[in-house]
């Protein structure tokens, strides 16, 4: 087993709007007691609900481990304001925070702002794309020993440590620098449903997770290296991108038998591709996807998530863990540590204009 790169398992803890935290916590703790790569929380203006960075910022004490990441969404909000709150997540979690990137496409929620009226899912990816470098940029405004705090000397920043992001784009336009210190990550994690275009194209180019919604291991490993050919023409290493199937499970009925074939199986009014039957056919699904090399890992949304994420931690992550695929303990702190990505090197570090 060897030859097989690290399996990365995340799930997401959303539902049905709930406004009690110690829910979010409790299922938050739970994966992490399955030790999963990441938790998600959805969030869109299109449905009521709470905030899902600021309930995950509330979940971060609750948490030792496991990495936190909401959606954050790039089409009506300003990049300055969305990077600091990113940026406090993993500063609140101590290096353990990503943000899932979205659009938002629908008439009635432009209504919800009124500043502007929906546009192409083309325009508002290449916006998303561009959010995501103004982001980076700002968390690299501040170098990582800026703050200096010497109360006695009067001197809490070292000011030639501090540095412009003069970004200017097509729907942009940032001077900086952040007014949050550099992330404990350097750059929180990004993540981007590449499954299609224009999507792709944002993910290939600015995520470090990307999910793929297919229904064969051949499709899904036909994205991966699709997304991968456009990293690598972007100048970025392939390698760095961990592709991870997305699934909606429901794990409901633990002794029925599953959907014959994921390609067959009937799709989930856009959420990706779904899977009814118990934990041990999940795990073996797992398994024959993994050791295939189709993907990096699996991305799970459970359809009741207080019954099936219970199940998928107790059960099919314990399977796994069996079978020697998927590890027993964090070896790391950060979420960029349980991928297996490095910590980013500062772009402003040695050389840029300062403040």
């Amino acid at each position: 087993m060897s030859h097989l790169r690290p399996l990365h398992l995340a799930a997401e803890i959303g539902g049905p709007p709930r406004y009690d935290p110690a829910h979010y916590t409790g299922l938050a703790r739970l994966a992490e007691r399955g030790t999963l790569d990441f938790v998600t929380l959805g969030d869109s203006f299109a449905r009521p609900g709470p905030d899902a960075l600021a309930v995950l910022s509330r979940v971060a004490p609750g948490t030792r481990r496991i990495g936190l990441v909401p959606t954050v969404t790039t089409t009506h909000t300003e990049p300055f304001h969305v990077s600091s709150a990113v940026a406090t997540l993993d500063w609140v979690s101590g290096g353990r925070a990503g943000q899932w990137v979205d659009v938002s496409t629908t008439a009635a929620e432009a209504r919800l702002f009124g500043r502007r009226a929906a546009a192409p899912a083309a325009e508002l990816w290449r916006e998303a794309g561009e959010a995501a470098d103004v982001g980076a940029r700002l968390w690299d405004s501040w170098e990582d020993d800026a703050e200096i705090r010497d109360a006695a000397g009067g001197r809490f920043l070292d000011r030639d440590k501090l540095h412009y992001a003069d970004f200017e784009g097509a729907a942009f336009r940032v001077r900086g620098p952040a007014i949050v210190p550099r992330p404990p990550q350097g750059h929180p994690v990004t993540v981007v449903d590449g499954t299609a275009d224009p999507a792709r194209e944002t993910a290939a180019r600015h995520a470090d997770v990307v999910l793929v919604r297919a229904g064969t291991p051949e499709r899904a490993a036909g994205i991966r290296d699709d997304v991968r050919r456009r990293a690598a023409a972007h100048g970025r290493d392939p390698g760095t991108l961990r592709v991870l199937a997305a699934l909606s499970v429901d794990l409901g009925d633990a002794e029925s038998a599953p959907e014959p074939g994921l390609a067959s199986g009937p799709p989930l009014a856009g959420h990706g591709t779904y899977y009814r039957g118990g934990p041990v056919d999940l795990a073996d699904l797992i398994t024959q996807w993994h050791r295939a090399g189709a993907v990096d890992g699996f991305h799970l949304t459970p359809i009741t998530p207080e019954r099936d994420l219970e199940r998928i931690v107790n059960g099919t992550v314990a399977l796994l863990q069996h079978r020697s695929l998927f590890r027993t303990f964090y070896p790391g702190g950060t979420l960029r540590e349980h991928l297996g990505l490095a910590r980013p090197a500062n772009r402003y570090a040695r050389q840029g204009e300062r403040v």
